[in-house]
């Protein structure tokens, strides 16, 4: 299994092949986990994936799941477990 490396920053577009696109934005997307991508946190297979080039980000209610975060010089990260 592939784990997300965050090296040179994110690009959904180095993980498409493994990822399904749900929601888009332009700031944010949410994605799904498809073909068993790990976390580049925990080194475990995620279930979903929340990117936000946005300083700031407000969620309406909490995970109901264990997750990680995970950042770079441009974007947050939050992966469902």
């Amino acid at each position: 299994m592939t784990r997300i490396d965050l090296t040179d920053g994110f690009s959904i577009h180095d993980y498409r092949a493994l990822l399904k696109l749900h929601n888009d934005t332009g700031e944010t997307r949410t994605l799904e986990n498809r073909k068993g991508l790990r976390c580049p946190a925990c080194n475990q297979p995620f279930d979903r994936l929340f990117v936000t080039e946005r300083e700031t980000h407000s969620f309406e209610s909490p995970p109901d799941r264990p997750f990680c975060l995970a950042s770079t010089t441009e974007k947050l990260l939050v992966l469902t477990h």
